[in-house]
C-alpha cells in the first residue's frame, strides 16, 4: 500500500486531524479497530484479485474468507 492509500483508510476509519499535515492524526480505540478492519479487507481483496497463475479462484476466495474471519470482518 502507498502512503496515500494508508492515509485514505485512516480517514475512512475516522482518524481526526490534529493539524495541517496529512500525517498529523489522533485516533481512539474504536477508530483503530475500524482501521485494522479496513486493512484486513484490503488484504482479502488482494487474495481475490490474484490471477489463476497463483491459485485457483476457490483457493483465493478461501484465503480471503480466512483473513476476514480471522480479523472478524465481512466484505
Amino acid at each position: 500500500m502507498t502512503e496515500e492509500e494508508i492515509i485514505e483508510l485512516a480517514k475512512r476509519a475516522g482518524f481526526e486531524r490534529l493539524g495541517h499535515d496529512d500525517c498529523d492524526y489522533v485516533c481512539y480505540p474504536d477508530v483503530i479497530k475500524k482501521f485494522a478492519q479496513l486493512i484486513a479487507l484490503e488484504c482479502a481483496q488482494v487474495c481475490r484479485n490474484q490471477s489463476n497463475v497463483y491459485a485457483l479462484k476457490v483457493d483465493r476466495d478461501n484465503c480471503a474468507i480466512a483473513i476476514e474471519e480471522h480479523f472478524g470482518v465481512e466484505e
